[in-house]
């Protein structure tokens, strides 16, 4: 890990050395920014965005990181002593810095799950329907008629793309919690 205060980083910042800093970086599972002005904090996050092309998360649990979550890619707020700007910043929101493996490991492996099965479902539904409609011109000769009415269109859609998400959404988790937390490796499977 990289542990850098705040002088070292506006010299950094502002002397021409971004591109040694990034590399430094690179080689390095985490960086973390203390010491540091909020500009500061949100141009590093800026600059690994930008350089790298990597995906940033920020976590922060005051005003004085509120920045720097805005220009991340996900922003965690930690909601403590501080007060909750960081929380109203963020896209997810946490009381304690030790739920932060669960939100990542758990969370983050079944919302990976979810979605892929979601894409999934949504192409094929809507394969099958434009599969029917291309057959039926057939049918019809090229006549241009509706195969269905509007009222029926409307319901189609509105059953199969309001309940199927609510229950994935709500029911499926393909591996336990606990099972999530005691192999972390499981994470890298849904991505």
């Amino acid at each position: 890990g990289l542990v850098i205060d705040g002088r070292t980083l506006s010299t950094a910042l502002q002397g021409g050395l971004e591109e040694k800093l990034l590399e430094l970086a690179r080689h390095c599972r985490s960086v973390l920014c203390c010491r540091a002005t909020p500009l500061q904090k949100s141009m590093v996050v800026k600059l690994v965005r930008r350089r790298l092309k990597a995906m940033t998360l920020s976590i922060g649990d005051g005003a004085n990181d509120v920045s720097m979550i805005q220009a991340a890619d996900v922003g965690i707020g930690i909601s403590g002593q501080e007060g909750m700007q960081a929380v109203m910043a963020s896209d997810f929101a946490i009381s304690r810095f030790k739920h932060l493996k669960k939100l990542l490991l758990v969370h983050g492996h079944w919302c990976y799950t979810r979605l892929a099965k979601m894409v999934i479902y949504f192409f094929y539904k809507n394969v099958c329907y434009v599969n029917l409609l291309f057959w039926y011109q057939f049918f019809c000769g090229f006549s241009g008629s509706s195969m269905v009415d509007y009222w029926q269109m409307i319901f189609f859609n509105l059953f199969f793309t309001s309940l199927p998400p609510l229950l994935f959404g709500i029911l499926d988790k393909d591996v336990s919690a606990e099972t999530l937390l005691r192999l972390p490796e499981l994470y890298k499977n849904g991505q």
